[in-house]
């Protein structure tokens, strides 16, 4: 059996009942195998597999929190910190009901790439609760976020983790966190990013995940000799990433005509109206249902759907495997010429495959929805050095960061004989980089 076959067993075999884990495991495994056949026997003998794959650490730890009623919860918090050979253990936090040990795993495990792959130095980590802000008042959320970050603050800090923002975590969290942080270590500093623009946050982090995926998606267009301008794009999800996604896609010209949220999905032939789009989720954080008293010619649908719009552009946004097998055929055979990530692993292993062999470029997330930990880093950079850099600064920053990764997965891609493959070329030039400074820093 081959070391990497060996391997992906024991992974299965020691965490069982972590199919996502497992799933992110496998496309790495099978993407960089032509890297470790090079020097399977070195690469067995120093176990980088194994240690690549084991968090350093797995924090979990118990929530309790008054409600309005006067009534004790009991929530579930954890934090992974999965790799931290080229940086501070860098990633978001994610309170949804769905968060378990394996969902923040294997965000953890995809963070360590994705990180790699900005070219900043930060190592990857992951952390979350099963705690849902949805209908709680800001009184309970605060309640929640303090007694979340009492315990995590023994554990976090600005060279040593520093979390962010994700599902269920947004300004109104990172403040309430942040302070509490202040308040127990006594201590102002770079330790959580997305923070509000008047305590040490940085312009254009809100759009940076969303503009980041359309640089991205331009840079490949570009490169293939074509543009995203006069362009159908079909965008899933309704929050943060699909807001500034579709933002910067109509910006450049393209035409954005589906968003979606939990309960259904949204179709305007006649583009979505943004404006209308934030104030339904930013300001009133209402359901999409609300959309239509915007845009009577529009069309709400319940449950899901969004595929099987026509496009040339598929940007999926919203959550872990929302895009199957069946939306990917219903993509290619509606003429689908590209398949960007806007959120973490939304592509099944076998859509992602139908993707390819059909020929429709694709772009994981761990390199196209990198921009928003890339700008997280750079806020960083900010708070390190007390400065507050323009929007234009750090949206210029961004655009440069995504085009060098658009080069160097193309690169990694071309070198292995694997054109075309953006899956293979960004988790073998994600994984080089973890593994160069895994060798120099000895068994650790």
């Amino acid at each position: 059996m081959s070391y990497v076959d060996e391997v992906l067993a024991k992974v299965i075999e020691k965490n069982p009942s972590e199919p996502e884990f497992h799933q992110a495991v496998t496309e790495v495994f099978e993407t960089i195998r032509p890297v470790i056949e090079e020097r399977e026997d070195f690469f067995r003998r120093e176990a980088i597999l194994e240690r690549i794959t084991e968090p350093e650490r797995i924090i979990r730890f118990r929530v309790p929190w008054v409600d309005d009623k006067g009534n004790v919860q009991v929530n579930m918090g954890i934090r992974v910190q999965f790799n931290s050979a080229i940086g501070p253990y860098k990633g978001g936090l994610r309170f949804h009901p769905s968060v378990n040990q394996c969902i923040i795993k294997f965000l953890g495990f995809e963070q360590v790439f994705k990180n790699s792959l900005t070219g900043l130095p930060i190592g990857g980590g992951k952390g979350g609760s099963d705690f849902d802000p949805k209908g709680k008042s800001d009184r309970e959320i605060m309640a929640f976020c303090q007694s979340f970050m009492t315990e995590l603050c023994k554990h976090i800090g600005a060279d040593t983790d520093v979390p962010a923002g994700d599902i269920g975590v947004g300004g109104r969290e990172i403040g309430y966190l942040f302070g509490q942080y202040k308040r127990i270590r006594g201590l102002y500093e770079g330790v959580l990013t997305g923070k509000g623009l008047t305590y040490g946050g940085s312009l254009a982090r809100t759009e940076a995940t969303g503009y980041g995926l359309v640089y991205i998606t331009q840079e490949l267009l570009k490169d293939k000799g074509m543009d995203l301008a006069g362009k159908t794009v079909c965008v899933s999800g309704a929050g943060n990433v699909a807001i500034y996604a579709i933002e910067k896609a109509q910006q450049f010209g393209a035409k954005v005509v589906t968003c979606s949220d939990s309960n259904g999905w949204v179709y305007d032939p006649e583009g979505i109206d943004l404006e209308a789009l934030k104030e339904i989720k930013e300001v009133n954080r209402a359901r999409l249902t609300e959309y239509k008293k915007y845009r009577p010619n529009s069309e709400y649908h319940e449950g899901r759907g969004v595929w099987q719009i026509k496009c040339d552009v598929a940007l999926p946004c919203a959550t872990q495997n929302e895009l199957f097998i069946d939306d990917a055929k219903q993509l290619a055979a509606n003429g689908c010429i590209a398949v960007c990530e806007g959120a973490n692993m939304p592509t099944t292993l076998d859509a992602t495959k139908y993707l390819q062999d059909n020929g429709i470029y694709f772009i994981p997330g761990k390199a196209s929805n990198a921009g928003g930990v890339a700008t997280s880093a750079l806020e960083m950079s900010q708070n390190s050095e007390r400065l507050s850099w323009t929007f234009e600064e750090v949206d210029g920053k961004l655009q440069g960061i995504m085009t060098n990764i658009y080069k160097n997965i193309s690169a990694a891609a071309s070198r292995y004989g694997k054109e075309n493959d953006f899956v293979t070329g960004a988790n073998i030039a994600g994984f080089e980089k973890v593994l160069n400074a895994m060798l120099a820093q000895g068994i650790c």
